[in-house]
């Protein structure tokens, strides 16, 4: 090969041994990303630091393989020289090396089936992103009045869970998305209808729990279920959703996402909604309870009320006793304020006095001072006694006032009352009549009499 002027100039760029490397990493890892590769083990190596290094060959070629460490989990096969086995990983380049290489996620013995080692890297990935969370879940509503199914129209799943619902909740509004639960295309079908569910409709009234429901089969029959699109709709809903897929030994990824997963489609409805008739007997037992409560309450206010009648009398004539302690108590408080405003004074004397004994010699006046608080106290203990001795006084002047000036010392000194039947007293002749009948009251009795013209 002749190289000439033109060829160095026609190269536009000079690339180094990095750019180069980067660009084909790029370029590797756009093309192929991650990819199933099946063949034989062999240079296995476990490194310290927990990663694994081995080829993986076939007749013809061979492909430098690395498991980081804690990327498969603990069930993973044992890797050996020799063991055939299939992996799936992202094609990258080691750039530090030049050398391109598979970077492990899934490992598995050949044979072991594609399906199901696709279940387990979605599983890994979908509850490393919080799908799976039991703190997200939530509680399913207690008594729902709408309910949205999504499944084929023709399966036994649906008839099963209509008769569950007919017999449990009559009164239950089903509403139900037909769709295909197996085939191409199926688990964007199911997506949709989620999505359409758990979205406002003007068509129908709010849907208060959304089932996705099939019959059971092989874990290739229920694959729609274990589909990204069908998990992330699942997550995204608004709405609680109750995953009833297949039989109960049967587990799909929407199953792990779903609010509630349960073991059959009858079974999910016999989850969601209450049985009627046992609601009827609960309310049944509780309207009884209440009628015996109300009944033990009536006769027990009924005899309380006969109590209070019969006790009336007895209750006004204790309301007058405490009336009269409270004014007996009233008038003790008024009495021992005085005194002790009294001796409130007393003690400002004598405090002014203690002042003023500042300024005098004490050994000259102490004694002086003695007698006078001697003769203070005397003065306070006789001064209750003398208060009573002069209400006394005075309640014997004003009842000596009373006797000698009262209606019963005026009609002693001879003169008299009269008044008519009704007991008014007459003031003037004009206020009789003749014939008209009167009472006198004199001294020692009364006498009626008739009035003469």
């Amino acid at each position: 090969m002749e190289v000439t002027p033109d060829f160095f100039q026609s190269t536009s760029k000079v690339f180094t041994v990095a750019e180069l490397t980067r660009a084909i990493r790029a370029t590797l890892e756009t093309k192929f990303g991650a990819v199933w590769v099946q063949g034989e083990v062999s240079n296995y190596k476990l490194h310290p630091s927990g990663h694994q290094y081995f080829t993986l060959k076939d007749q013809r070629a061979a492909i430098a393989c690395v498991i980081f460490r804690n990327t498969l989990p603990p069930g993973a096969p044992p890797i050996a020289d020799g063991a055939q086995v299939q992996v799936y990983g992202n094609v990258s380049v080691f750039e530090a090396r030049g050398q391109y290489q598979l970077s492990v996620q899934i490992l598995q013995t050949r044979g072991a089936g594609l399906l199901q080692a696709k279940f387990e890297a979605l599983k890994r990935k979908l509850e490393a992103e919080g799908l799976f969370d039991s703190a997200r879940k939530r509680p399913l509503p207690r008594f729902p009045k709408r309910i949205g199914i999504v499944t084929s129209p023709s399966g036994a799943a649906i008839r099963d869970m209509l008769n569950v619902l007919r017999r449990r909740a009559p009164n239950v509004e089903v509403l139900i998305s037909p769709v295909r639960v197996q085939g191409s295309g199926a688990a964007a079908e199911i997506a949709t209808a989620l999505n359409e569910l758990a979205a406002p409709n003007p068509l129908w009234e709010p849907i208060d729990v959304i089932v996705i429901a099939r019959g059971g089969g092989s874990i290739e029959d229920l694959w729609e279920f274990n589909e990204e699109i069908v998990a992330r709709a699942i997550f995204h809903s608004a709405i609680p959703v109750v995953s009833a897929v297949g039989h109960e030994i049967d587990f799909t990824i929407s199953d792990f996402v779903a609010d509630l997963r349960a073991p059959t489609p009858s079974a999910a409805a016999e989850l969601i909604v209450s049985d009627s008739a046992e609601l009827g007997r609960r309310v049944n037992d509780l309207a009884n309870c209440l009628q015996k409560y109300l009944r033990n309450f009536l006769q027990q206010n009924q005899t309380r009320l006969r109590f209070l009648s019969e006790r009336t009398l007895a209750r006004e004539l204790m309301q007058r006793m405490r009336d009269a302690q409270q004014r007996l108590d009233l008038t003790s408080d008024s009495l021992l304020r005085r005194l002790k405003q009294f001796v409130v004074d007393s003690r400002a004397a004598l405090s002014t006095h203690a002042q003023s004994l500042k300024a005098h010699d004490p050994r000259r006046e102490l004694l002086v001072r003695r007698n006078q608080w001697s003769d203070l106290q005397r003065r306070i203990t006789a001064q209750a006694p003398r208060y009573l001795q002069t209400a006394r006084e005075r309640f014997h002047r004003v009842d000596g006032i009373l006797r000698v000036l009262g209606p019963e010392a005026t009609l002693r000194r001879g003169y008299s009352i009269t008044s008519d039947l009704e007991g008014k007293v007459i003031q003037s002749v004009a206020a009789v009549r003749p014939k008209a009948k009167i009472r006198t009251r004199v001294a020692d009795g009364e006498f009626e009499s008739q009035v003469t013209p």
